[in-house]
Order: C-alpha cells, then sequence, then structure tokens
C-alpha cells in the first residue's frame, strides 16, 4: 500500500469514527481507533480519541491506560505538549456536552481534566458551575478544589466564566461560609467594575431582605468599594443594610458621605431620604432628622418644577418612596398628599415612557365580563412574618372561594423559614414567588388575567409602586400597608368612615373606598407565655405601668415630652419603653426629656425585643396603660394592645397615619383615651393612671368587643371587602 493510500485509509477511518462518535455509537467509534492506531501508531490523536471513546463508555481505567500508553515513551517537552493536545480534545467535548445540558457527562469529562491538570483554575470553575446546574454543589468545593487558592495565585482567568460562576454560586448558596472569600478572590481578575456590580447588587439585596442576613451582604459590599470607592449605588445599598443591621451609627456615617459624593438633584434627594432613614430610627438625632427632611422638602420643589420625563428606570424607582417619611414629622394632610401626589404622578409619566411597550399592551386588553369566578391578585413583599402579614391573613382565609379566586405575588419571596409565608402559599389558588425584578411581576399578572389588583405596599416598596404604575390589571387598588401612593394608575384606595376625614377626597387622586364600619379587622392574635414581670424589672406590684412599644421612627419628640408630662403627674407610676431602634440612642432621648420635664431617670425601663411576636403580644399585658404615638400612630400595635384588654391613649390628627388608633378604638367600642389635642392627650394619661377602676371597666369592654365588635370579625369584614370588590368590576365594566 502507498502512503498516500495509507493516508487515504486513515482519512476515511477518521471521518466514519467521528461520525459514529456524533450519533453516539462510541463502540464503533472506537474499533475504527484502534485500526488508526495499529496503521499509524505515531499519531498521537488516535490515542487520545479512544480514549474518550472508552471514557463515554464509562470504561475510565481503559481510558486513563489508552493515555498513558501513549505517552510513555515520550520526552518530557514531547510529553507536555501531548497532554495540551489531551486536554484540548476533552474540553472541546465536556464544552460541547455543557452545551447539550448533559452536565453529568461534561462533569466526568471535566474531573478527568483535573487529574490531568490539577492547577487548571478556569476548568476548576467549570466543574463548579456544572455541579450547581446538578445541585451537587456544596460551597466547599471552593476550598477542597482550590479554587479560592488558585485565584489568588493565578494570573489568566476566563473573567467571564468566573462571573458566571459567582452568579450561579450567589444563587444557589448565598450564605455559604466560603462566599466572601471567593468574592474577595476575584477582585484582582475584574477589569470592569460594573459587571461585578450588577451580580453582587441584586445578590445583596436578596441575601440582605430576603435572607434576613444582612451583616453578610454588608460585607460583600465592603469588598466592591475597595475597587469602586465613590460608587454611589453601592454605598446606598450599603447605608440601608448596616441600617437593616441595627448599626445605625455607621448607617448614618455611610449615608452622609452617600450624600457628599452626589452630584445630580436625584442623588442629593435620595440620599437625603436615606439619610432621614438613617437619623430617624436613632431618636437622639431628630432635630438633625428634622433639618434634613426641610431640605428634602426643598429639593422636590425644585424636582417638581422641572418636571423631567426622561428620569432612567433605577431613578424612578428610588423616586417612588423618597417622601415616605413626611408623616412621621408632621400631620399635614394638605401638604403631605399634595407632594406625595405629584412625586407619584411625574414617577408613573417615567415608567410609563421607558416601559411603552409594555404599558401599551396592558392597556390594549379587551374589556370583557368575567364569566364565572373574579380574579383577585394580592401583591406584597410583606406577605410573611410582617405587620402586613399577620393582619391581611383573615381577608384571605374567609375568602369565598365559590366567588372569588385568590392569586398571590410575592415580591422578594423569602429564602428563609417563614411560616406565616408559607401559610399564605397554601391558601391562594395560585402562587407566583417573585423576585425584585417589576417587569416580570407585572407581566405574569397581566398573563393570569386578573381582574382586580390589590397592592399591601403602598410606597414602602418602589418595586410595589412601579408594577402598579405599569397598570397589569384593570382595577387596582391599595389596602393596609400605608397610606394612599398617589399613583394615577391607582383606581381606589380602602378606608372606612373614620379613618380619614370627611374632606379627605380633596386630596386624594385615588377614589376614596369607605367600608360601611371597618377598613381592618382581625379575629384575633396568637399569645404566649409572658417572659417579662414586674419583679424582673424592679416594680413595685401596686405601681402604675405605662407602656410605648414603637421603633424609632415614631418617637416625635413633641410627644414623648407629653409623655414625660404624664409620668410625672401620676405618683408611683413607671415608662416602658420597647422598640426597635438604636438601644442607646433611645435611652439617651429618653432620659434628656425625662431630666427637662423633672421626671426621675429611674422610673424608665428600656425593654428589648421579644423572640416573637407571641410573646410580645403576651408581654403587653405588663402595662396599665398603653401610650400611642402622633403624627404616627401605632396600628398592629394598636390591634394588639386592644386585643389585650389594655387600656389606649391615642392623639388624633387629620392624615390617615394619625387616625389609625381612632379608627380601631371605635370599631372595638371605646372612646375612652381618644384625644383630640396634646391637652387631652395628657389629660386622658394622667386620668386613665390614676383611676384603677377606669382602666378596669375599659378592660372589661374590651374584653367583651371580641364577641360582637366589626374590628374582631375577619368575616364580616371580608365579605364587606368582597362586596367592594364586585362593585369595583361593576363600575369598571359599565365605563
Amino acid at each position: 500500500m502507498t502512503s498516500s493510500q495509507l493516508h487515504t485509509v486513515l482519512t476515511l477511518s477518521a471521518q466514519q469514527a467521528q461520525q459514529y462518535f456524533i450519533k453516539g455509537n462510541y463502540s464503533q467509534a472506537a474499533n475504527y481507533y484502534e485500526q488508526a492506531i495499529k496503521t499509524e501508531p505515531e499519531v498521537k490523536s488516535h490515542y487520545w480519541n479512544l480514549g474518550l471513546m472508552l471514557l463515554l463508555q464509562e470504561q475510565e481505567p481503559e481510558a486513563q491506560l489508552t493515555w498513558m500508553m501513549a505517552m510513555a515513551e515520550g520526552e518530557p517537552e514531547q510529553v507536555e505538549l501531548w497532554t495540551v493536545e489531551l486536554i484540548q480534545i476533552l474540553q472541546i467535548e465536556a464544552e460541547r456536552r455543557e452545551m447539550l445540558t448533559e452536565y453529568t457527562i461534561a462533569w466526568a469529562i471535566r474531573q478527568h481534566i483535573r487529574e490531568i491538570a490539577p492547577t487548571k483554575v478556569n476548568n476548576l470553575l467549570h466543574l463548579c458551575e456544572l455541579a450547581i446546574n446538578l445541585e451537587t454543589f456544596t460551597g466547599d468545593e471552593l476550598t477542597s478544589l482550590g479554587v479560592i487558592e488558585l485565584l489568588n495565585s493565578e494570573k489568566t482567568v476566563d473573567i467571564q466564566l468566573l462571573l458566571q460562576v459567582l452568579e450561579k454560586f450567589l444563587n444557589y448558596a448565598p450564605l455559604h461560609p466560603s462566599v466572601p472569600d471567593f468574592v474577595e478572590a476575584c477582585l484582582s481578575h475584574i477589569r470592569e467594575p460594573k459587571s461585578l456590580i450588577n451580580i453582587l447588587i441584586p445578590a445583596t439585596v436578596k441575601i440582605a431582605h430576603s435572607m434576613w442576613q444582612p451583616k453578610l451582604a454588608a460585607s460583600l459590599l465592603e469588598l466592591v468599594l475597595r475597587i469602586e470607592p465613590e460608587n454611589i449605588i453601592i454605598l446606598r445599598r450599603l447605608a440601608d443594610f448596616y441600617l437593616k443591621a441595627c448599626d445605625y451609627s455607621q448607617g448614618i456615617n455611610i449615608a452622609k458621605q452617600c450624600y457628599s459624593l452626589s452630584n445630580t438633584l436625584l442623588d442629593k434627594l435620595f440620599t437625603k431620604h436615606l439619610l432621614i432613614r438613617a437619623l430617624m430610627e436613632a431618636p437622639a438625632y431628630w432635630e438633625e432628622a428634622c433639618e434634613v427632611f426641610k431640605q428634602q422638602e426643598n429639593l422636590f420643589n425644585v424636582l417638581l418644577e422641572e418636571h423631567p420625563n426622561n428620569l432612567e428606570a433605577g431613578k424612578v424607582l428610588y423616586l417612588f418612596n423618597a417622601n415616605s417619611f413626611a408623616p412621621y414629622f408632621q400631620d399635614s394632610l394638605k401638604k403631605n398628599r399634595q407632594i406625595q401626589n405629584k412625586i407619584a404622578h411625574l414617577c408613573q409619566i417615567n415608567v410609563q415612557e421607558y416601559a411603552n411597550e409594555q404599558v401599551e399592551r396592558y392597556q390594549q386588553r379587551t374589556l370583557k365580563e368575567r364569566i364565572g369566578k373574579l380574579k383577585i391578585g394580592y401583591l406584597s413583599y410583606c406577605l410573611s412574618r410582617h405587620s402586613v402579614g399577620w393582619l391581611s391573613r383573615w381577608l384571605i382565609q374567609h375568602h369565598n372561594r365559590e366567588q372569588f379566586e385568590s392569586y398571590g405575588y410575592f415580591i422578594n419571596y423569602k429564602h428563609v423559614n417563614d411560616h406565616l409565608q408559607e401559610w399564605y402559599i397554601q391558601q391562594f389558588d395560585k402562587v407566583y414567588k417573585g423576585g425584585i425584578y417589576s417587569e416580570d411581576i407585572a407581566e405574569q399578572i397581566y398573563k393570569d388575567e386578573i381582574d382586580i389588583l390589590i397592592d399591601l405596599d403602598s410606597i414602602t416598596l418602589d418595586i410595589t409602586c412601579e408594577i402598579m404604575a405599569l397598570k397589569p390589571a384593570p382595577v387596582q387598588v391599595t389596602w393596609l400597608g400605608w397610606d394612599a401612593s398617589g399613583i394615577p394608575a391607582i383606581d381606589y384606595f380602602i378606608a372606612d368612615p373614620y379613618v380619614l376625614p370627611e374632606s379627605a377626597q380633596e386630596y386624594y387622586t385615588e377614589k376614596i373606598w369607605r367600608l360601611p364600619q371597618t377598613y381592618i379587622a382581625v379575629d384575633g392574635f396568637e399569645v404566649a407565655v409572658p417572659t417579662v414581670r414586674r419583679n424582673d424589672l424592679d416594680i413595685p406590684s401596686d405601681a402604675v405601668v405605662y407602656l410605648s412599644a414603637q421603633r424609632g421612627y415614631k418617637r416625635h419628640p413633641d410627644t414623648a415630652r407629653l409623655q414625660m408630662k404624664i409620668i410625672k403627674e401620676v405618683p408611683n407610676s413607671y415608662f416602658l419603653i420597647k422598640g426597635l431602634a438604636n438601644a442607646e440612642g433611645v435611652q439617651r432621648f429618653f432620659m434628656d426629656l425625662a431630666e427637662e420635664e423633672g421626671v426621675e431617670c429611674d422610673r424608665l425601663r428600656f425593654l428589648p425585643l421579644d423572640p416573637s411576636e407571641s410573646i410580645h403580644r403576651a408581654n403587653l399585658t405588663i402595662a396599665d396603660v398603653v401610650l400611642d404615638t402622633y403624627p404616627y400612630n401605632g396600628a398592629t400595635t394598636t390591634l394588639e394592645t386592644l386585643w389585650m384588654g389594655i387600656p389606649l391613649v391615642t392623639r388624633v390628627g387629620e392624615q390617615f397615619a394619625a387616625r389609625n388608633s381612632y379608627t380601631m378604638m371605635i370599631n372595638a367600642g371605646i372612646t375612652e383615651g381618644i384625644a383630640w389635642t396634646d391637652e387631652e392627650y395628657v389629660e386622658w394619661g394622667i386620668r386613665l393612671g390614676k383611676d384603677e377602676t377606669l382602666r378596669q371597666q375599659i378592660a372589661w369592654k374590651l374584653k367583651q368587643s371580641r364577641k360582637t365588635a366589626p374590628l374582631w370579625n375577619g368575616k364580616q369584614f371580608t365579605r364587606e371587602m368582597e362586596k367592594a370588590y364586585e362593585q369595583m368590576w361593576q363600575i369598571y365594566i359599565s365605563s
């Protein structure tokens, strides 16, 4: 046989082997490669391919022996070259299998590459990615395979692959102990920080808010600050995480740093909002918070005069809730609503500009009368162990399943053990476990053909606002979570005869839909065994105990001063202060006020948060009288106080936030303790402290109210809400 004939035979053998290989007939392909080796043993690629065919037939020892025999007689330089060739062939096949999503085979091939070249970091990264795809990844592989160590020393790394693995790792096992080390190891390889930031921002938001690990989220962003120390987006998120972790001093420092770096009007607005939040969490900074709030109001006026309609999506998101602290500072229905409505209108214009195609598609929905059950969608990030989650469950539980289909849309679904979230998942007819992307959630609402969408968050969450502004449902309603948002795409705001004054409609863009009795009702609360007793706090058994249990936002100095006046006038009285805020700052705040009002500081007691909601409710019974906050009343705390039969003193204002306790007391059949002026607030506080008989009468009335009061009748409330839904739908289809 001539050399040209031999070459033709080998070419045909290789071609036939390749054809059988593609068809998956590895044994036949192996036969052809064996023939090629016999004919031309010096061509090493035949050995590499033969070994691969054996490997694909799960004959791993035979494959390894084939490769070893081929390299046995080579010089070191030749072996090195042949090893590169072998790895290249294996790598090509691994990549092909990955494209075909045949991850198990790709993983097996890459394990052999690892045995041949154990320090090839890109292959190790591929192995980690494949393990994640196969759901066998533990996170320990990053150290056991030496990935982190190699990243810290290796110069050449596939950056795209590295970022891909990081993103998948953060999605798959974000709380694994090796996450910070892996992120840190990535830093030296990143040439464009934006690519890393785009991965870490959503991941850390999930870690902080869905997994309740804000300290870990903050530590990851601190790492990124090494390469982008003046990135406002990172600093803004970082301040948020520190505040969520109750590290208020650090949150304040970073918020101020963020503001110093802000150049645009919008950035200044956003960072002012962040700084207000940080300062309000620690009441000792209230005066500074008031000053920053005034500065923010001035910035709002400038923005509203400019009325820009080409804002970036991310900027609009931040703007939605930038005015959310106004009701904590001032009880001014007209002023607060006017600013809020203008901001919401501006935001919606911009949303409908940058999401124009999506909005137009939703607007083109066919108007039709619903045949069958009305579809009611509930949208919130609070359908879990949150005040909104505790209070809205009775409506969901008592829904008439024969007339309504209920859909739950979870924003930033929490990946933690939350029994209330799990309860909701079981209650809804259909559930969507959403993330933090508005367009995805809105699209699902639209596809589900929801008739009436209920917003439970209002401006407490910007994502909810953006979804509502997209108008994915024909009828949209705000209920429970906060005052109305002012977004023009929202049709109705649920209220009752008391929670808003009669003239309120003048200041709302939404139609105020007043239910006949109450805008909220519960069948009750779970109550555990008390863990706090008077003797534990060194309080005499015959003392009069006042309690305020609110977070720092609500502790307006003017109201706190009124509370001190009450304590001063009631002999043998003590004031218990509990809430989520800076402990040291809260104590200094109240101690200073006590000294100013002539109250002995040893009459104050500061309580930590309770381990659970049911224990918190049980511990409320240590109080003889609860003193409400103003201009932002309690809501859940008020309901809990009334359910436990404890007298309450509240100051009624004109805005929604200043009338919550008022409507709840009226709907529980109680008027004792309702004050319309500061003077009445103090008078009621003193009277209830001194008159034990009156306290007992109120406690008895509250216990009796459980049997008949609208506030404690979740089923009746649900029927009233359902009647409202039907009327809203009739108005829509008749328009």
